[in-house]
């Protein structure tokens, strides 16, 4: 019996996948777990359409993201924070701290997008990576001043 995956199931695929499957399989352990659907003509109709449709969410939202990495190329990010004598801050300048300063310039970058070898402890100039995804990363400059 011909069926298409509605989830990931292990050892058999993944969602969206027309895979052939047992009768008694798919009867008694895919459909009632709402695992998988019959593979009937309209239902593989219907699967082809959303599977073009997102094909092609997923290319808008790669062109979105890489419109935004082009203009986050070569951006400096000012962060102002207290610190003692020895330039140490109190505290640190973590990725969301930067997230936030970059709303502030119009870019709407998430905090788990941004990532940090380790958290900006000193005054001065620092390098953060920005990745949005497959291949799709650019690098700020943060100068943190005191304030």
């Amino acid at each position: 019996m011909k069926v298409i995956l509605q989830k990931d199931v292990k050892n058999l695929g993944k969602v969206g996948e027309l895979v052939s499957v047992a009768a008694g399989y798919a009867r008694n352990f895919l459909f009632p777990r709402l695992l998988a659907s019959e593979a009937t003509e309209k239902r593989m109709a219907e699967f082809e359409h959303l599977k073009r449709s997102a094909e092609a969410k997923m290319k808008k939202a790669l062109a979105e993201r890489q419109a935004v990495i082009a203009k986050l190329k070569g951006v400096n990010v000012v962060i102002k924070a207290t610190a003692g004598e020895a330039d140490k801050l109190f505290g640190s300048v973590t990725n969301n701290d930067i997230s936030n300063e970059l709303e502030k310039h119009g870019f709407s970058v998430d905090r788990r997008d941004i990532v940090l070898e380790e958290p900006i402890r000193l005054l001065g100039s620092h390098k953060a990576v920005v990745k949005l995804g497959e291949g799709l990363e650019t690098t700020l400059t943060i100068v943190v001043e005191r304030a």
